[in-house]
């Protein structure tokens, strides 16, 4: 019974050059954001949620800055957390903010206030209950919808 050697599968691999099927480059392969344009780059990271952008942001530098300095990638973002928060991101804007700045000073409040709006909190019976788990300062206007929304259940 005879043994045949393991093949290695062929590989893309994105060279300097156009790429090609080997399985092995002759150059070390590249950062995706080295290669493609900024608009491409801000395409492929426009996919990605708010969390899920931060993070790709801390990755290196050359992605931080496509990530920072794309204001198109936070209005996205922000929009998405006007959908819960407009009075908040409404006045952020409507003070100078920028998309970014928006967007983080929203975030967390957006994500309490959907939580608290689909009843997650409902049966909470004391602050005890709340320990451990993020929470953010919500407006009068704010607390009197999560109070319509427990009397409509």
């Amino acid at each position: 019974m005879q043994h045949e050697p393991t093949r290695t599968s062929p590989v893309f691999f994105l060279c300097e050059k156009r790429p090609t099927l080997t399985s092995t480059c002759d150059t070390t392969p590249q950062n995706f954001a080295e290669t493609l344009p900024a608009e491409m780059s801000v395409k492929i990271f426009g996919e990605l949620d708010a969390e899920s952008l931060c993070s790709a942001s801390r990755t290196c530098k050359l992605w931080h800055d496509i990530i920072d300095e794309s204001d198109q990638l936070w209005r996205r973002q922000c929009l998405l957390v006007r959908a819960v928060c407009q009075r908040e991101v409404d006045s952020d804007r409507g003070n100078g903010l920028s998309w970014k700045v928006t967007l983080v000073r929203n975030y967390t409040r957006s994500c309490l206030k959907k939580d608290w709006l689909r009843g997650r909190y409902s049966h909470v019976r004391s602050a005890e209950e709340l320990s451990g788990r993020k929470m953010a300062p919500l407006d009068a206007e704010t607390w009197g919808e999560i109070l319509q929304a427990e009397l409509d259940r």
